[in-house]
């Protein structure tokens, strides 16, 4: 196996809109400014996803990532890493409060993020959905852009009308997960979990970004323009937590896509929100991928999620590259 990637053209010439979206590290810049992503996920039984989702936010390179869980999640992921800023604000049944008033303090961050990321380690405990269900809508007034994962998939295959329209929201799911969507909102794919099954899951919804994870990831928002294959070669090995390295990677890029929008530095191509948030989710993707082939090519079968962690700023260098603007 090569140290370096293989690629098609399309993929060569898609990875050079995104790197147009990664901003330089410029001295005026203060801290937060290169990205506030947060992570709403961590139950009692599940602390890895959220901290992989906000451990790959942060290795890309945003300024601030944020973990917001229940006590006990709190309690497990503080002990995995300094570096992240972890919330015990959510609960789990039996709990005595409402999901609005559960919802409050969160929702007062949501003014201090540019992106979040929620469903890893959620779980599909009643309260802690409906409190997310309270965010999501609170996010959606905020303008504020989302990536669903895991349990937030099923929260939207029971509730589409939370995300139908909005098109600053992303799903992620896996095949089995894309069926299950595609059966709530009446979807016949016809088998078809590709190309024009991910196209016809993202008009039923109004317009979302899906990215059908798989062999290949399909990205599609419902239009030719913006459908598109994400193929780069990845690990064969299909252990558990490899998506939360994407929700994370996206969650950063989507927060430098705003910075791009606000033209927060001498921005190039004067690309709209449609075709970058199109390039977000793809860069995400991208180095997703080439983690997994990275941490592959080490570990072999005993790949964990832990492995792609560290791979992630390899992968940007190696598919993206940093700014000449950054370096000293």
């Amino acid at each position: 196996m090569p140290n370096q990637p293989e690629m098609s053209s399309a993929t060569k010439e898609l990875l050079k809109k995104v790197r147009m979206i990664v901003p330089p590290m410029l001295e005026k810049f203060h801290k937060g400014m290169l990205g506030r992503v947060a992570v709403i996920g961590g139950s009692e039984n599940y602390t890895g996803a959220p901290y992989f989702s906000a451990m790959a936010s942060a290795r890309l390179g945003a300024d601030l990532s944020h973990v917001i869980c229940t006590p006990p999640a709190a309690n497990v992921i503080k002990t995995y890493s300094p570096n992240l800023m972890v919330h015990p604000l959510m609960r789990e049944n039996p709990y005595h409060s409402t999901p609005s008033t559960l919802a409050t303090p969160v929702i007062a961050m949501l003014a201090h993020l540019h992106s979040l990321v929620i469903g890893p380690g959620l779980g599909r405990d009643d309260l802690m959905q409906d409190t997310v269900a309270e965010v999501i809508s609170a996010a959606r007034e905020r303008n504020i852009p989302l990536v669903l994962d895991a349990d937030a998939l099923w929260l939207v295959q029971r509730r589409p009308e939370l995300v139908k329209g909005y098109k600053e929201c992303v799903l992620t799911p896996n095949v089995v997960e894309f069926g299950r969507l595609a059966q709530a909102v009446g979807v016949d794919t016809e088998g078809d979990t590709g190309k024009e099954g991910c196209k016809a899951l993202a008009n039923a919804l109004g317009g979302v970004m899906v990215v059908r994870k798989g062999g290949v990831d399909w990205i599609s928002d419902g239009t030719d323009e913006h459908t598109i294959t994400s193929e780069g070669e990845g690990g064969r090995k299909r252990s558990g937590g490899q998506g939360d390295t994407l929700t994370g990677s996206i969650g950063t890029l989507l927060a430098w896509r705003n910075m791009y929008l606000d033209k927060s530095w001498d921005t190039e191509g004067n690309m709209g929100r449609e075709e970058t948030l199109m390039l977000a989710v793809f860069g995400g993707s991208a180095i997703t991928r080439e983690c997994s082939r990275l941490a592959f090519m080490e570990r072999g079968r005993s790949l964990q999620a832990s492995d792609l962690t560290d791979k992630v700023p390899v992968a940007f260098e190696t598919l993206i590259g940093e700014k000449e603007e950054s370096k000293l």
